[in-house]
């Protein structure tokens, strides 16, 4: 053992004498997802995003600064105890530099004091909920996510001035309550007169809604001017359900929000239909987007989605900050990251110095009528640009 122990000393001096570099340790980076359960769609095309983002921000090599990039996926589940417990696991056995992650609110809630104890970076993908850079924020938490005050806020400019009487339904838990809460303050924030006039929140694996949707129609039906069902949903979107019960009679309209591509294949029997989106691969024109869609299509038949534009974010965003830091010192990215720009598929995004929110544009949308084939189901309306969505400082630093 002592010969073995003298023979590694010497090569490691040999290599400082003649100039050989050691090899530099791999870069290590924790996914954590929900692989499966309810959130399953989601997590794989995060899982995508980030791997083919990481493809291309690389040339193929796969290397950074020198270091092998391993990604290593952890299945949540979307427990929050297990997400918790997993990213411990990441930080602590597996050593790696920073994590990405996850797919739910509850469970990304979880995780964000283990970053603040190991002092390492979360950057949160794609989990939307306003408190997770709000008032549960830490200095390590990042996000390449759009919070649910983006969604509201790009969803009150949609509505403009009108009078405009509004019923929400949304799941009940965090995503859902803070989805609500935020689209009502940006309602106010962006001076609209539509207004909330009934919040209904269902159970996240509801199936019958009959109950619910009679509440949002008794709210709705004797108001003036438009009347709007605004839904707020993760997974299987109810949107159908609450059409097949004739909302229309009452001169009540949907609006289901984006979703990924096979939830959104219900919209095309509401054509005209309109409504807000954080990515649709039609709309953004630059290099980043195209060789995304043509790459995804070559691989998978189909157009990238909704969250896979998430995960190549979240790609973009640990290589250009790894760049600017010079490694990943966890401080050294604190400082490159705070008020860092970074490419997406959907152009520039900029991570926010005071709670480190990427700030993004939106999209505005209506249902085309007589798109061609499974997924030209959507039509731009217009861009909506960062400029026009202020979104809020809700942390406590």
């Amino acid at each position: 053992m002592r010969k073995l122990f003298a023979g590694a000393v010497a090569a490691g001096v040999w290599a400082a004498l003649s100039g050989t570099p050691a090899e530099a340790a791999d870069l290590k980076i924790a996914l954590i997802y929900s692989k499966t359960g309810p959130l399953e769609a989601y997590a794989k095309q995060t899982e995508t995003g980030l791997m083919m983002g990481l493809e291309y921000l690389t040339g193929g090599t796969m290397m950074l600064d020198g270091r092998k990039i391993v990604v290593l996926p952890k299945d949540d589940q979307g427990k929050p105890d297990v997400a918790k417990s997993l990213l411990e696991q990441a930080y602590s056995d597996d050593g790696v530099d920073l994590a990405i992650g996850t797919s739910s609110s509850g469970a990304t809630l979880a995780m964000l004091p283990v970053a603040e104890d190991a002092k390492k970076i979360l950057l949160v993908e794609p989990a939307v909920a306003d408190s997770i850079t709000g008032d549960k924020w830490n200095r390590f938490i990042f996000r390449t996510a759009r919070n649910s005050t983006q969604d509201a806020l790009a969803a009150a400019v949609a509505l403009g001035k009108g009078e405009v009487s509004i019923g929400m339904l949304a799941q009940d838990y965090a995503f859902g309550r803070d989805g609500v809460a935020a689209f009502k303050a940006a309602l106010a924030e962006a001076h609209s007169t539509a207004q909330v006039v009934f919040e209904e929140y269902a159970p996240v694996a509801t199936t019958d809604f009959t109950a619910s949707a009679q509440r949002l129609f008794d709210a709705l039906k004797d108001r003036s001017g438009l009347k709007i069902i605004a839904i707020i949903w993760a997974g299987p979107n109810p949107l159908a359900k609450i059409a097949d019960l004739k909302p229309e009679r009452y001169g009540i309209e949907l609006s289901p929000g984006g979703n990924i591509l096979p939830v959104m294949k219900q919209y095309k029997q509401f054509p005209g239909m309109q409504g807000t989106i954080y990515y649709y691969y039609g709309f953004p024109k630059n290099a980043m987007n195209d060789w995304l869609v043509a790459e995804h299509d070559k691989r998978f038949h189909m157009p990238p989605d909704f969250f896979t534009c998430g995960g190549v974010a979240a790609a973009s965003a640990v290589v250009t900050a790894v760049k600017k830091a010079g490694g990943t010192d966890t401080e050294k990215l604190i400082a490159a990251m705070e008020g860092m720009e970074f490419d997406s598929p959907k152009g520039k995004m900029i991570f926010r110095k005071e709670d480190h929110q990427a700030l993004q544009s939106m999209y505005v949308w209506k249902v085309k009528t007589g798109g061609t084939g499974d997924w030209d189901l959507l039509e731009l309306v217009r861009e909506i640009p960062i400029a026009e969505l202020p979104v809020p400082i809700r942390n406590k630093r």
